[in-house]
């Protein structure tokens, strides 16, 4: 797919909208951070799903100062989620959110989700950023508490998007892909490897979405204008993974379902409220 033909935001009359949806690993913001930020604007994201935001000293400080450089606010997570961060662009309506704890494994990393339910026109969709575990079996475990939290936030749709840690094949990626659909292989677009970003070789960074979601394209940024191969290889460690989606309209006569929850996590802070900067 040329460059030209990635889908722009929208919101139909019918009330689906199309929208862009970023993941993107920025490693504590340790790297270049005006690169990070170049990268992002020129995605010209309507959603963030960041994995390892800054969690230690003035943390909200970095990801509020990160949000204004990209035109976009604050939605959920940063530390209070162990490092998944989300951020989105005024378009969205934010109806709550909620930052997760995962169990912590005794000698090894907290890991948490960040999670939000939104709408774009009359579309509401259930998201969540989230960095899965370096040690496979743990990793396999999160990947299953990951679908249930998407399928437990009571929306109609669902995008997840994460740092996986495995490539494709492995058993994270199998369960997430049991309910929800890896986007690349259904609509590969720009490039594919994520990691590591000077010379990628592997695909462990993922867009997911529910079937219900229409995948219009989904791979890593590498022409879109604005993006420059110096700024992908020293902004960060990873590569991103930028995806247009349209996002059905609600059903007519449809209700919205109450969130469950998901077993075997630790809730965070909920917050109310339209998206605003913070």
């Amino acid at each position: 797919m040329l460059r030209s033909m990635l889908p722009k935001s929208v919101t139909e009359p019918d009330g689906s909208a199309v929208i862009r949806a970023l993941s993107y690993n920025i490693r504590s913001l340790r790297d270049d951070e005006e690169a990070v930020a170049r990268v992002i604007r020129a995605c010209a994201p309507d959603l963030v799903f960041v994995q390892e935001a800054p969690r230690f000293f003035r943390w909200r400080k970095h990801a509020a100062r990160l949000a204004s450089k990209t035109d976009l606010v604050v939605l959920s997570g940063g530390a209070t989620a162990a490092g998944p961060l989300l951020m989105c662009s005024l378009r969205a309506f934010v109806e709550r959110t909620e930052d997760v704890l995962l169990p912590l494994t005794p000698g090894r990393h907290r890991r948490g989700f960040a999670t939000a339910v939104v709408r774009f026109g009359a579309a509401r969709v259930g998201v969540v950023s989230a960095h899965l575990s370096l040690d496979r079996a743990e990793r396999a475990a999160q990947a299953g508490l990951l679908a249930e939290r998407a399928a437990a936030l009571g929306a109609p749709h669902a995008i997840v998007a994460a740092d996986v840690n495995e490539a494709p094949g492995g058993p994270a990626f199998g369960r997430l892909t049991e309910t929800l659909r890896d986007c690349w292989t259904v609509a590969p677009w720009g490039g594919a490897d994520t990691f590591p970003a000077v010379a990628p070789d592997r695909r462990i960074d993922a867009v997911f979405a529910s079937p219900g979601v229409e995948v219009l394209a989904c791979g890593v940024p590498t022409a879109l204008p604005g993006i420059t191969p110096h700024d992908l290889r020293t902004a960060t460690d990873h590569l991103p993974v930028l995806a247009a989606l349209r996002l059905p309209p609600p059903a007519r006569g449809a209700t919205s379902a109450p969130p469950a929850r998901a077993a075997g996590a630790v809730e965070g802070r909920v917050e109310d409220g339209p998206a605003r900067r913070r």
